[in-house]
């Protein structure tokens, strides 16, 4: 049986690297959509880690992607906690309206 090479980790990586960053810069109006390209980018990092942690066998790699995805899924809890709070007060998410929290709160 074939085993899968380190560069094809690497492409699946740098291709959702590029998919997440393509989806903050185009998709700038809905904050979902833009929340999930950020967890994109940091999924790619976590396997561009866990490739290079199985290559040079090393744990270090797969413990700091445990961080990451522990600290991603906390910022996802927090940024969909004041999303629903914002919804709530606005019935709508759309990022362009949200300029007007900064000028309330002053």
């Amino acid at each position: 049986m074939k085993s899968v090479g380190m560069h094809a980790y690497l492409v699946v990586s740098a291709f959702l690297f590029v998919i997440g960053v393509v989806g903050v810069f185009l998709n700038r109006r809905n904050l979902i959509s833009l929340l999930m390209a950020i967890e994109l980018i940091l999924l790619s990092v976590n396997l561009n880690f866990i490739t290079f942690s199985i290559h040079l066998k090393d744990m270090i790699g797969q413990i700091f992607s445990l961080f990451i995805l522990t600290v991603s899924a906390a910022e996802i809890a927090i940024g969909l906690a004041i999303l629903m709070g914002y919804f709530r007060q606005r019935s709508t998410i759309s990022v362009d309206d949200m300029h007007f929290i900064h000028e309330e709160i002053i």
